[in-house]
């Protein structure tokens, strides 16, 4: 099948894989998407664009006629543990996985999904009414881990984080104040985790669909094991640059994070250590990867806390 993959996956491969990596596993996937179709029985509608930043989507049909998506990630995106939290959850609160005719082997690249409204995320919502949503939804994926499971936990994962992010202070050091802050509440964080649940790892508001059998349902998780407040940290920071724009902003954040943690039952400092952590470590990315925008409006959030 030849087609040209969205140019923002591309992009986002590059930063996340690097360029060679990237350009193998991109000249692979024609032949990969061929072997999901076939291995699926399902045809091609068209390819979603823009698409998301860690995998190709496509809108394809069942040989029933019903709508479904492909979703086909490379094998740094952990599609096998995303596979495995979704069914855990089974269609409670996140996108249905869907099996293939007859049980057969399919790719391990390539997961077969229910048809979401795409274009519909929480982001077309008001902002009250679309963190109201966000905390209903993410408070159904917050269950027991399965028996035997593979996630990394929360700690393994921001122990990973750790490094970059004193390198980043190290070609930059004016961003030594809030990294130094931002290791420091990870250090006394992981101390002591006070649940064990499985998180979804990337909750959003743009990670939340509309649906056919429910209103909303999480998509696209990067699944680890760990306290709830870590999942809910990245939703805090959501629209940020409305919140940068507008002359109020520190005072909405700081709020937004009370209410979260007031609504959801989830310790008021644990959530803001975690929302502190997650904002300095995904603007220093963000840095070295050459988005200074992006970098810096995580920074500017992360200052306010």
């Amino acid at each position: 099948m030849g087609f040209e993959p969205p140019q923002r996956l591309v992009r986002a491969l590059g930063e996340t894989y690097g360029d060679a990596a990237a350009a193998e596993w991109l000249g692979r996937l024609p032949a990969l998407t061929d072997d999901a179709l076939s291995a699926h029985a399902v045809s091609l509608d068209r390819v979603c664009a823009p698409g998301g930043r860690s995998s190709l989507v496509l809108l394809v049909r069942r040989e029933d006629g019903s709508p479904a998506v492909l979703k086909i990630a490379p094998p740094g995106a952990a599609p096998a543990l995303e596979r495995a939290a979704l069914a855990h959850w089974n269609g409670w609160g996140a996108v249905e996985l869907l099996a293939a005719p007859g049980g057969g082997a399919v790719p391990d690249e390539a997961l077969l999904l229910e048809r979401l409204h795409h274009e519909m995320s929480l982001r077309s919502l008001p902002e009250a009414k679309a963190l109201l949503e966000a905390a209903g939804t993410v408070r159904r994926l917050w269950v027991e881990p399965p028996a035997g499971h593979a996630f990394e936990t929360v700690v393994e994962r921001t122990a990973r984080q750790v490094e970059p992010m004193r390198t980043a202070t190290a070609q930059d050091p004016a961003l030594e104040p809030l990294v130094s802050a931002a290791l420091a509440a990870r250090e006394e964080l992981v101390q002591d985790s006070p649940e064990l649940f499985l998180l979804h790892g990337n909750f959003r508001q743009s990670k939340v669909l509309s649906g056919e059998r429910a209103p909303w349902l999480a998509v696209g998780p990067e699944p680890l094991t760990g306290e709830r407040a870590y999942d809910l940290a990245r939703l805090v920071r959501d629209r940020v640059e409305d919140l940068i724009a507008s002359p109020g902003g520190a005072v909405t954040a700081r709020r937004r994070v009370k209410k979260l943690a007031e609504s959801l039952e989830v310790d008021h400092a644990r959530l803001r250590g975690w929302t502190l952590f997650r904002a300095v470590e995904s603007g220093t990315r963000a840095l070295t990867a050459g988005r200074r925008q992006d970098g810096e409006l995580s920074l500017e959030f992360a200052g306010w806390l």
